[in-house]
């Protein structure tokens, strides 16, 4: 699979009728179809934007997809579930759009870091459920999956520390008790997880979210989804690394790189 053309370079395009953008990596290639992604940053459901986005959006982009970053809705103005359902609508726009933004029918995939791993979760749900758009994949970095916020993982970050910006983002997302029950707001806890695209998840050792994420990469292995779990051991300072700009001398780039890589490879045929 080549790499799309101009893959350092964006371009800005309106959503028609959510008045928010996307940030477009990449180009199609004449006489090639490309996986196309709808992205979506982190920043723990309150902050975040297209330019923090940046690190992941091109690390994908440079593993042979077009990349489409959204600039959801952000908590606590917008809680629980306006960016969801956007990023819904939005998946729904780039699914018309594939042919001119990625080839002829382009494979449609959704992926995000941190929050917007959870909310990449969350739309997977959302297209399964409501049976439109096929998706081929989803990708979830570092996600962020359940608010209980005291895996192990979560307690060698912080310590002693009883406050973190992840309980607190999920305090400014969530409406209220409840809303931690709804499969769309909270992955890690939903109930049903068959018939989910194939999944990649990748977290690191120093990853605070290292716990939630293979837990759920496992539940949805027993429910019968293709997943492939990549914990990487060399440092990555995820998820907060993933909101600063992207460089190339970092050791984890290369190995997250080489794994987005062949997930976005067609799979093969099983044998006949």
């Amino acid at each position: 699979m080549a790499a799309p053309a101009s893959s350092t370079a964006f371009r800005t395009l309106p959503v028609p009728g959510l008045g928010r953008d996307v940030r477009v990596w990449g180009t199609k290639v004449r006489g090639k179809t490309l996986p196309l992604v709808l992205h979506l940053h982190g920043g723990s459901f309150t902050t975040g934007d297209l330019d923090s986005g940046e690190q992941l959006a091109t690390l994908i982009a440079a593993a042979g997809a077009v990349v489409a970053s959204f600039d959801y809705p952000l908590a606590p103005q917008h809680r629980f579930p306006d960016a969801a359902e956007a990023a819904y609508a939005t998946l729904e726009w780039l699914y018309r759009q594939r042919t001119a933004l990625a080839g002829r029918d382009a494979p449609l995939y959704v992926a995000g870091e941190e929050a917007g791993g959870n909310l990449a979760a969350a739309v997977a749900m959302m297209a399964r459920d409501r049976r439109h758009p096929p998706l081929a994949g989803q990708v979830l970095v570092a996600p962020m999956l359940d608010p209980c916020t005291a895996t192990p993982s979560l307690r060698d970050k912080l310590g002693e520390q009883l406050e973190c910006r992840w309980a607190q983002g999920w305090e400014n997302y969530l409406r209220g008790p409840m809303d931690a029950e709804h499969p769309y707001a909270v992955p890690g806890r939903a109930q049903r997880l068959v018939d989910l695209p194939r999944t990649l998840v990748l977290t690191g050792a120093d990853d605070p979210m290292r716990d939630e994420a293979g837990t759920y990469a496992r539940r949805l292995r027993a429910a019968g989804v293709d997943v492939t779990c990549a914990m990487l051991q060399v440092p990555t300072g995820w998820p907060e690394s993933l909101e600063q700009a992207a460089t190339d001398d970092c050791p984890c780039a290369g190995q997250a790189k080489g794994w987005l890589t062949e997930f976005f490879q067609p799979p093969m045929p099983p044998p006949g």
